[in-house]
């Protein structure tokens, strides 16, 4: 099968629009004519119009919703010679820097491999059939690209389930990969690559840590949803007088306190294990005062599209709460990290949230994923990031 005059084809449905005529990479199991034999699972498989136009290689899954997935749009294999050019590239694309996204899928014409660097470390997340059978070549590659002293190897997210793939984590090198303090834009982070939260660290947010930082000196900010404390310890050193930060997971807040110490801002900060829902809506926090920066960076509560109804009316009640905690003049930080949620949506929830708050809100900054979460312009999906930071009067 990786002989690519051999290579088996997809047909699209006559009367089908599938998004993939438009650029998108992706084509569904209804979208075409008929399925390919289980036994192509995980092998590249060209795709064709209904013209027999070629529309470009791409790896397929009969287990998935997504049965193909486009990494050329010219005949090619998906060996070792592709992937490490695929990994030049995406590494050329970057700035250099010692913490990172190297690989971001598709949009690094590598579906279903998310990399990301942290100093001489690499984590790697393989979410596709064809990635996980070339697991042990992506690796290789991996080590003659960029050299780094150990590559874990993260695949236990749950979007492998939907490809039929087991949950595993292991090292390249077969030992264990010790927690450590890593060194993150001038703060020690105490990382748990292998057993922590997705890769160990949201890397997308690095930009917005300082962004919210710099409003923060003298000001009494409130990160909810705050994780290891990023936005808390920038917030800190930035002068703020007190920050609280609030996660729902003890072992988020224990170690966000340990990097408060660490990092020598522990005097201003306090942290709490709390439902953040819950936490504004308890009637005793009433007398704790107004906050002059209030941080919402929540989980995605829309991961799919189904779920968007019910996710708009929970970032509308997390907004609306944070407004009415707001001093006048004071800066919210919103964020969502779902593609199901598109800027319309988010700007139609922060200004649902004012009406009802009756705060007149002025946008200050926009934000959305950093340069080396690369977007492609043809596949909503690879943007999911967005935040605004708002004044209230």
């Amino acid at each position: 099968m990786g002989d690519v005059s051999a290579t088996p084809t997809l047909k699209l449905k006559p009367n089908a629009k599938p998004r993939v005529l438009s650029g998108h990479p992706w084509v569904f199991a209804n979208e075409v004519d008929a399925l390919l034999p289980a036994e192509y699972d995980g092998e590249v498989v060209e795709c064709r119009d209904r013209a027999d136009r070629f529309l470009g290689s791409g790896i397929y899954n009969s287990k998935s919703q997504i049965i193909w997935r486009r990494f050329s749009r010219e005949r090619a294999a998906l060996n070792g010679a592709f992937l490490r050019s695929a990994i030049e590239r995406a590494v050329a694309r970057r700035d250099a820097a010692d913490n990172r996204r190297l690989v971001w899928s598709e949009s690094d014409d590598l579906p279903g491999l998310v990399v990301d660097q942290f100093s001489d470390a690499l984590v790697v997340q393989i979410q596709t059939a064809a990635m996980n059978k070339r697991s042990q070549v992506v690796g290789d590659m991996l080590a003659e690209v960029v050299k780094p002293a150990e590559i874990i190897f993260r695949n236990d997210a749950p979007i492998r389930r939907l490809e039929g793939l087991p949950m595993e984590v292991h090292t390249r090198s077969g030992q264990p990969w010790e927690p450590r303090w890593m060194t993150i834009d001038g703060f020690d982070y105490w990382l748990d690559l292998q057993s922590g939260q997705k890769t160990g660290f949201y890397l997308d947010q690095r930009p917005q840590h300082a962004a919210v930082a710099k409003y923060c000196a003298g000001k009494r900010v409130l990160d909810a949803f705050c994780n290891q404390g990023a936005f808390a310890l920038h917030a800190a050193r930035a002068g703020a007088r007190e920050v609280l930060g609030l996660d729902s997971a003890e072992d988020a807040i224990a170690a966000a306190r340990q990097n408060a110490i660490r990092n020598r801002v522990a005097g201003s900060m306090k942290f709490e294990v709390a439902n953040v829902f819950d936490w504004f809506n308890d009637p005793v926090r009433a007398g704790d005062g107004l906050w002059d920066v209030i941080v919402l960076d929540p989980p995605p509560f829309a991961k799919s599209k189904s779920a968007l109804e019910g996710a708009l009316r929970g970032y509308k009640e997390i907004n609306l709460r944070a407004l009415q905690r707001l001093a006048p003049g004071g800066l919210l930080a919103t964020y969502t990290c779902s593609h199901h949620m598109q800027d319309a949506e988010i700007r139609s929830v922060i200004a649902g949230a004012a009406t009802d708050a009756k705060r007149k809100v002025r946008v200050v900054e926009w934000s959305h994923q950093p340069p080396d979460h690369p977007v492609l312009v043809t596949m909503m999906e690879s943007e999911y990031l967005r935040g605004y930071i708002v004044r209230a009067e």
